[in-house]
């Protein structure tokens, strides 16, 4: 579990994410060790009309979701890094935007399709240690000041040096953006007092939007100025750099009319495609509907799915529980998406609470990338970093032989890697995976099939997997969408098998199959 992170946590910490909730503070932090500047010179907005509506390349429930902690993923200009130890779990690592460009053929070559950045506002200059060690903002959600990037990530030539390289690859960009809360002790306590609730005035409210999440000082959006200003800033960002959406930070902590009116600004004013992911902790079918109805958002992250998942894996429950549980995503408001991961920065790596387990870290991968929703990727956990608790679970994108900082040396996983490569690639080739309906055939004891059928297309799906440690079998009735068909192919392991009036399957221990027609 996760202990004395709070100081720290941007999105919440709880690591039982079917009944999620953020904890309680066990440490105060202290002021930042560091002054804060004056403030920057405001940057000049730039009116920059909107692009007429386009069709977009793919509709985003194909889209593959890989999530970068900057400052962890690659240093391409050690000339913006902050001096200190980057072996410490609270200090800036070096990873920056420029690292991030130049890598981003590790993401095209594994098949991810859009990439989600966490912040890159300028950050306190300090550190706080109610974590119990010095804690810098290498994470990116404790801004000073709106209108400025962190030079220890880079320029904004360098921000749009990745979004356009992005683009140039096919891969669309979320810039991760904060509303509730500016940093510890942040400029704007001394320079806006009365746009804030902060717990040195004991202003903090006891509820969802009047609360000062893990100590930190509290936005007053319901202030017309103050949500102006936030609203001209991060749109003013999304036009400058031509990001195709942005990641919403602590949803539940800033009100409806505010997000009704950010759905409405960014329509208007960046593109009325801009893409619009929510993270409300605890998020579910049922909690994300109210959001979703209003149409305030277009995704909502699925807390539950890997709590759900590592927990059927690991023998918890009946496989038709499971199976209840897949059911259940697909009651998503029409129109609006679940993005389910396994690992993020907030809760401890999925690989870790398996104990180490590659088999069946591998079988929770093949769940998660023939499910309906968005897949998130958490960087690294394709090649085998573990996460572990807070802070291990932010720890450096590991590069094995490659000379790139910070994680230069640190072990890879290729063979892990190249599964990834096969599940994504079988996603991408099937709409079924990611639009289509989901039935069950079998669940029965360890041995879990079920189909995956898009009407549309005509493309159908059958998964199937043994979570147990003996061989097991099932026999299903041959697919109506295979009709016609003389035999299909497992698309994960190779081989054949031939139509006939059942689909007979054998699994070995720790193994799926992914069948489909034979191209």
């Amino acid at each position: 579990m996760l202990q004395g992170v709070v100081a720290l946590c941007l999105a919440g910490c709880a690591t039982a994410p079917e009944t999620p909730t953020r904890p309680a503070t066990d440490a105060a932090p202290t002021q930042p060790a560091v002054t804060a500047p004056a403030p920057a010179a405001t940057a000049p907005v730039t009116e920059v009309a909107p692009p007429a509506p386009k069709e977009p390349a793919r509709p985003w429930a194909d889209e593959v979701l890989y999530f970068v902690v900057v400052d962890r993923f690659a240093d391409g200009d050690p000339t913006n890094n902050e001096k200190g130890d980057t072996k410490a779990p609270g200090t800036f690592h070096g990873g920056d935007l420029k690292g991030l460009t130049g890598k981003l053929e590790e993401l095209s070559s594994l098949g991810v399709t859009a990439l989600w950045v966490t912040p890159l506002l300028k950050q306190i200059p300090g550190f706080v240690t109610g974590s119990g060690f010095p804690d810098w903002g290498y994470h990116g959600y404790w801004a000073d000041d709106f209108h400025a990037l962190d030079e220890r990530f880079g320029t904004e030539a360098d921000f749009k040096a990745l979004v356009d390289a992005a683009h140039a690859r096919g891969i669309r960009v979320l810039l991760d953006v904060v509303y509730n809360h500016p940093g510890y002790n942040s400029r704007y306590l001394q320079e806006k007092p009365d746009w804030l609730r902060s717990e040195d005035k004991n202003t903090c409210g006891q509820d969802d939007l009047t609360s000062c999440v893990a100590g930190l000082p509290d936005f007053k959006t319901e202030v017309p100025e103050v949500a102006k200003y936030l609203l001209d800033a991060q749109i003013d960002w999304a036009k400058r750099s031509g990001v195709d959406g942005f990641r919403l930070d602590t949803v539940k902590h800033v009100s409806h009319d505010f997000w009704k009116e950010h759905r409405r600004r960014t329509r208007a004013e960046v593109s009325p495609d801009f893409f619009l992911l929510g993270e409300l902790w605890g998020g579910d079918v049922e909690s994300l509907a109210p959001y979703f109805t209003p149409d305030e958002m277009d995704a909502g992250f699925d807390f539950a799915f890997v709590g759900n998942t590592l927990g059927f894996l690991q023998g918890r429950g009946r496989t038709v529980a499971f199976d209840r549980y897949l059911q259940s995503r697909g009651k998503v408001t029409p129109g609006h998406h679940l993005a389910h991961f396994l690992s993020s920065h907030d809760v401890d790596g999925a690989l870790h609470q398996l104990k180490g387990d590659v088999s069946l870290f591998r079988l929770a991968a093949a769940l998660q990338l023939t499910t309906a929703g968005i897949p998130v990727i958490y960087y690294g956990e394709e090649v085998g970093r573990a996460g572990g608790d807070w802070p291990q679970n932010r720890g450096d994108m590991p590069w094995g032989k490659q000379a790139v900082k910070p994680g230069a040396g640190k072990k890879r996983d290729e063979v892990l890697r190249e599964y990834y490569k096969r599940l994504i690639s079988i996603r991408r080739a099937h709409p079924s995976l990611s639009r289509g309906t989901h039935e069950a055939l079998s669940t029965e004891g360890d041995v879990y099939v079920f189909q995956r059928r898009d009407a549309a297309s005509g493309d159908t799906v059958v998964v199937a997997l043994n979570r147990g440690k003996t061989r097991g079998t099932a026999s299903v009735k041959w697919p109506e969408g295979w009709t016609g068909v003389a035999e299909v192919e497992d698309l994960l392991n190779g081989g054949r098998t031939k139509a006939g009036a059942t689909l007979e399957l054998a699994l070995e221990p720790l193994s799926a199959r992914i069948l489909g027609r034979v191209p």
